[in-house]
């Protein structure tokens, strides 16, 4: 495909917008043509922010648009698998944010629908591959340069949220192991080249949230992963970091160990007064991974263009909800 990729966005919230913005100006190749939504404010935003869009209230109406090539979901993850099998149907290439589904049997769906078409790519949004760190850690580990990797320890760390927005969104958000946990592990079975889990044990603690014990939600997670190679990993996913977002990995092999993204500042800038030190901590995964977004953009982009393979596949995705899900449960039965 010589020509631009012929884009329509489903979803303009927070994270859609963003999206927006980087397909409309920031993706070379890519050629945003269409944003659906169904709240009126969010068409609005859209017709006055991004060039030469056209709008739809839905899915259904996007897919109309002539010329289409891809969709690009951003909407709520209980709409993921139905919208993707109906983009594919369509005949367009997909991107979907994270996670595919919030059930496995929802991402088998999925994946049976992708099989139909083979000449139609499917990405799902784990941006954390696209983050430098991450990458170059990647490439350390499959250089060989860390031995044999026994040990991956993960945390994700959101900020305390005195709104209490997740609260009234986690009765949909599928728990806070599918909602926050399920970057850390795609990154997990990426470090270790897809090895196959053995076991899954879970527990949380709902101290500053008890409210979220209406829907069976924690706001700590903490989550241990065996493997049938022997590795093991440890997942600490939170809502309530005082020191602001955080996102961390730690992983030790037999010739070493690396660590990545601790105590990554807001800005450059230290101050120290009167014996104390003082570092502004980051407000959310936009600062952290901004340049991640970006990236993911051009990566799926640049896939569309040559046709592919996307850089994450459909199964990866498949497989990360798996385990996500298995940590619920675990949860759930102790």
């Amino acid at each position: 495909m010589s020509a631009s990729v012929r884009i329509g966005i489903v979803g303009l919230g927070r994270l859609g917008r963003r999206h927006a913005e980087n397909l409309a100006l920031r993706v070379p190749g890519a050629s945003l043509v269409a944003a659906a939504s169904p709240i009126a404010e969010e068409r609005a935003w859209a017709e006055a922010t991004l060039p030469g869009v056209s709008t739809y209230p839905g899915l259904t109406e996007l897919l109309g648009h002539p010329g289409l090539d891809a969709v690009w979901l951003v909407t709520p993850t209980s709409l993921h698998a139905d919208q993707t099998i109906a983009s594919l149907e369509a005949g367009k290439h997909v991107f979907c944010e994270k996670p595919i589904a919030l059930e496995t049997a929802d991402c088998d769906r999925v994946v049976a629908v992708a099989e139909k078409h083979p000449d139609q790519l499917v990405m799902i949004g784990f941006m954390r591959r696209f983050d430098p760190a991450y990458a170059e850690a990647k490439r350390i580990i499959s250089k060989g340069e860390l031995g044999d990797v026994f040990s991956i320890s993960c945390r994700s760390e959101d900020p305390v949220d005195p709104d209490g927005f997740f609260v009234r969104f986690a009765p949909t958000s599928g728990g806070i192991f599918l909602d926050c946990c399920i970057h850390d592990i795609d990154l997990v079975r990426w470090m270790l080249d897809g090895a196959e889990v053995s076991s899954v044990s879970a527990a949380g603690s709902r101290v500053m949230y008890p409210a979220l014990g209406e829907c069976g939600d924690v706001d700590n997670g903490f989550a241990t992963v065996t493997f049938k190679g022997g590795q093991v990993a440890t997942f600490h996913v939170s809502r309530t970091s005082h020191r602001g977002y955080e996102a961390t990995m730690a992983v030790t092999g037999t010739r070493g160990g690396l660590d990545i993204g601790r105590n990554v500042p807001r800005g450059p800038i230290t101050l120290e007064v009167g014996g104390n030190r003082q570092i502004e901590g980051q407000v959310d995964f936009f600062e952290r991974f901004g340049d991640a977004f970006l990236h993911e953009a051009r990566a799926f982009v640049e896939a569309v263009r040559t046709g592919g393979p996307t850089p994450s596949s459909i199964a990866d995705a498949r497989e990360a909800t798996r385990l996500a899900c298995a940590m619920r449960e675990a949860l759930r039965v102790g």
